[in-house]
Parts: C-alpha cells; sequence; structure tokens
C-alpha cells in the first residue's frame, strides 16, 4: 500500500527510499562477506589499517618516529583483544562469576558476579558473600561488557564497588551476547525475537533480582541501571509493587523514560510517523545484527568513527568527554543484539509522548490511525514506584527531558544533574572517577544505611547539595554535583 498523500514529506520520501537501498545492498555484501575465507577476511582488516594509518599520520620526517604509547593507550589495546566479559576483569585483575537465571516464560539469561576485590578468588560460588548487593544493568543494544570496557580500573563502577566491599551483579537481557538462548524458541526463529520492554519488565529484571537474593541470602539489593538499564527498571517497580520492597535504592544514570525523540528530524519524522517501518528496515528478529561482522573486518579507529559520527547524525552526541582511546576502545564492545519489536517500542513511546506497554495495535506501515483509537495504550504507572529513587542525567543529553521525567515519577525522586554531561559520558567519560562514582558511592551508602527497615522516606545525601530552585508543587529535589563534596573521596 502507498502512503498517503501528504502523509510523509518529498525529504521523508528519500531518506525512506536510501535507506531501503543501504538495507538491501548491505544485507547482501553481508551475505557475500559471510562466504569469504578468513585469510580474505584478514586482508581487508589489514588494508583498512593501512588506509586509516595513510590519512590521518603525517608522513613528513620530523612524524615519523612514533611517541611511546601512553598507558590508556596501551589499556586500550588490551581491552580491544577482549573476547568477553571475563577477558576484561582480568586486564585488572578480577575473576569474576557466570550465573543463568532461568525466566519464568523460559529465556535463559546471563549474569556476572564480582564478589570480591581484585586478585582474590571465591570458592564457593552459589553462596553469601556477608557483602551489600549492588546490580547493575546496561542499556539498549548493550551488554555487561560496557561497565568494564574502561582504560582506567577507577573510572569503572564494578571495579570501585568490588574495592569498597559490595557484592556486584551485572545484568544481561534476553537476546544479547551472554542470553542468546530460550528453553522454548531458537534464536534462529522470529519467535524468540517477540518481545520488548514489557518482557524485560515482566521478567528480566524481577527474575534476575530475585535470584541475586536468593545467592546472595540478602532481603534488599541496590539496583543502577544505565539508560535503558533505568527503563527497565521504572516499569518492573510500577507493576511489580513487592519488587520495590527488595530495592533499597534504584540510581538512574543516564534515565530514560519518554525522550523527545532523535536529534536528526528526517529520520525522527519518518520513525514517529510509522514506528513499525523499523520491521520494513530490518525484519522481526535482531537489529543490526551484522555490526559485529563489520567489527571483524574493519580496523577499530575506523568503527569507532563510524559509530561516533552515528551518534552525531542520531544524537548530536559528541563524546567530547570520553578521550579517543576510550571509544575506540569501549565501541568494540558496545553493540550487542536486540530485538527489532524492543526499538519500534521505543518510537511508539516517542510518537505518543508517554511512557507505554507495547501497543500490539499497530497498523499496517503507511497505513493511517484514526484520531479516535479502539483502545489506549496502557501506561505504566511510574508514580507508583515506592522505592528511593536517584536520577543522576547529564545536563546536554539529548535523550532526556528532565522537566517531563519529573511529572512522571514520584514526589519522592532526587534529581542530581551532571553539568557538561553527554549520555555515554556517564558511562566512559574521563572525569567519572570525580564527577559520578563519588556521588553513586554516597547515595548507595546513604540509602543502605536509612531503609534497614522498609521505608520510602528519603535523605539528603551529604555529598549533594540541594539547590534553590526545589519544585515544591512536583516536591522533587533537584541537585547537582558538588565538587567541595567531591574532593572529599580523594582518588579512587
Amino acid at each position: 500500500m502507498l502512503p498517503v498523500i501528504g502523509r510523509l514529506s518529498l525529504r521523508e520520501y528519500a531518506a525512506l527510499v536510501a535507506g531501503l537501498t543501504f538495507v538491501v545492498f548491505e544485507a547482501l555484501l553481508h551475505v557475500v562477506v559471510a562466504l569469504l575465507p578468513t585469510p580474505i577476511i584478514r586482508w581487508f582488516y589489514h588494508r583498512s589499517r593501512i588506509i586509516f594509518n595513510s590519512l590521518t599520520v603525517s608522513t613528513s620526517r620530523s612524524t615519523r618516529s612514533k611517541p611511546p604509547k601512553s598507558d590508556e593507550v596501551r589499556a586500550a589495546e588490551r581491552i580491544l583483544k577482549a573476547r568477553d566479559f571475563a577477558d576484561l576483569c582480568k586486564i585488572y585483575n578480577y575473576t569474576p562469576e557466570e550465573h543463568v537465571v532461568l525466566t519464568k516464560d523460559g529465556y535463559l539469561l546471563g549474569l556476572h558476579r564480582l564478589p570480591a576485590p581484585k586478585g582474590e578468588q571465591r570458592v564457593g560460588r552459589d553462596t553469601s558473600t556477608g557483602k551489600p548487593v549492588v546490580y547493575l544493568h546496561h542499556g539498549l543494544l548493550m551488554n555487561s561488557e560496557v561497565w568494564v570496557c574502561l582504560t582506567d580500573e577507577q573510572r569503572a563502577l564494578p571495579f570501585v564497588l568490588a574495592e569498597r566491599g559490595y557484592d556486584v551483579w551485572l545484568g544481561n537481557n534476553r537476546g544479547n551476547k551472554y542470553s542468546k538462548k530460550s528453553i522454548h524458541n531458537n534464536p534462529n526463529s522470529t519467535a524468540f525475537w517477540d518481545f520488548s520492554i514489557d518482557d524485560f519488565a515482566w521478567h528480566d529484571i524481577p527474575d534476575s533480582v530475585e535470584y541475586i537474593l536468593d545467592i546472595t541470602k540478602s532481603s534488599k539489593l541496590s539496583y543502577i541501571g544505565f539508560s535503558q538499564g533505568t527503563a527497565q527498571a521504572f516499569a518492573a517497580l510500577s507493576i511489580h509493587p513487592r519488587l520495590n520492597e527488595k530495592i533499597n535504592v534504584f540510581i538512574a544514570l543516564a534515565p530514560a523514560l519518554s525522550p523527545a525523540g532523535l536529534a536528526n528530524p528526517i529520520v525522527d519524522g519518518l520513525m514517529k510517523a510509522s514506528p513499525t517501518l523499523l520491521f520494513l528496515f530490518f525484519g522481526r528478529k535482531a537489529i543490526l545484527s551484522s555490526a559485529t561482522m563489520w567489527q571483524s573486518i574493519v580496523y577499530p579507529p575506523i568503527f569507532a568513527k563510524v559509530i561516533s559520527t552515528s551518534l552525531v547524525f542520531l544524537f548530536n552526541w559528541r563524546s567530547l568527554n570520553i578521550s579517543r582511546a576510550q571509544r575506540i576502545a569501549a565501541f568494540a564492545h558496545l553493540y550487542s543484539l536486540a530485538s527489532v519489536k524492543s526499538v519500534v517500542h521505543w518510537f511508539q513511546i516517542m510518537r505518543n509522548g508517554a511512557f507505554q506497554m507495547y501497543d500490539d495495535d499497530t497498523p499496517p506501515v503507511f497505513q493511517v490511525r484514526s484520531a479516535v483509537s479502539a483502545y489506549h495504550p496502557a501506561r505504566f504507572p511510574t508514580k507508583n514506584i515506592a522505592a528511593p529513587i536517584v536520577l543522576m542525567y547529564g545536563d546536554i543529553d539529548s535523550l532526556v527531558d528532565i522537566d517531563v521525567m519529573r511529572t512522571q515519577l514520584p514526589p519522592h525522586t532526587v534529581v542530581q544533574r551532571l553539568k557538561g554531561y553527554e549520555h555515554l559520558d556517564v558511562l566512559w567519560g574521563k572525569d567519572v572517577h570525580h564527577d559520578v562514582i563519588p556521588h553513586v558511592l554516597e547515595h548507595l551508602k546513604c540509602y543502605q544505611e536509612s531503609t534497614q527497615g522498609f521505608t520510602t522516606s528519603i535523605p539528603v545525601p551529604s555529598v549533594v547539595r540541594v539547590e534553590d530552585d526545589i519544585d515544591e508543587e512536583k516536591s522533587i529535589t533537584i541537585m547537582t554535583v558538588s565538587a567541595e563534596s567531591a574532593s572529599e573521596f580523594g582518588s579512587m
């Protein structure tokens, strides 16, 4: 069916045709590369490195001698060679545990655990450490590796937490690198990938929390989410009242709830006009499944440059707070498989400006929805969340509209602004060990001490300064990072 005249602008039609052409071309190229022998793939990799170096390095005699590599560059090279979470931890002498959670709907989720400081190993794996428990969860198109692929262990939150005496757990969404298995469906089937944020909320988060508490013999844990990892917790806590009793504090880094949209107006308008266009582009299984192929044949700095350019194009994130070596190292571990349906879900949220459940009543591609819908998609009742919430957001993050977010959350929410931070900066910024991690530690300490019995009263952590612009009507505390209080922690 052709789009109704006037439904899309001329530029959006052009973008649609160009996008479909690119997807078809990329799919054909993927098939060709898959048939190539390994020596030829290696040849392409080395040629891309030679071409990149010839374009970026001056050939004048004064610059021919290579300067000595910095500690950061050497660390980045080791991170690039790391194949998985265990290899990344080994770089800094940490020994992780691997666990598997069976969700109630049959998915097997990989969990990683750091139960001890560096250099220490535990004998009993399925036992309690007696330490306070912290659970970290990644964002969209990611896996647990994003937390530990930093070029300095002082900037890696899980390592800092392990050194501070926490029992650290890291989760993974169904479908990603560590959770690509189900007892019901094969990952090559469409049924395996038929999941959205709803399924993360109904199963992945609560089932992972339940498993962790069962193993650790703890009654509560602290939850730290990044990006979509925060959205999954918002959703899960809003529909599972008893889950709130198991969370002593929910710290949301770069929180995502109902983003306004993408920075590029053409792509934004096209996807909002019909979110199901993504099914037309990518099918109904995993989105961007060929990304791992491109990583294998393209020189890492080139791959990092492509990712950086895409982030500017889609979100206007320029990553100025992330060093070049860190970008090259982290972007190699950035991507992991996710369902097309979960991305469609996000565009439904953006289109309607509400943190809603997946709308199964989606019209066919290009069909215009009538003014009066047959039903109203259910929204996640996030104002019902009883667990303490701390939002830590970058004030130049294009995906965070803090004013809108505040209206959708309960009155006890604490809001902390990170000045000059974008979305990914909160994970990989060069100064997170000064601007982010000390405040996370203080929030954890504060709420663990104040919630020995379950309560929703929210104390104000001493590490932050309460601003004068508190919105009394919404009763949400606004905070900013205080450099003076951060200095109390010294070097991590």
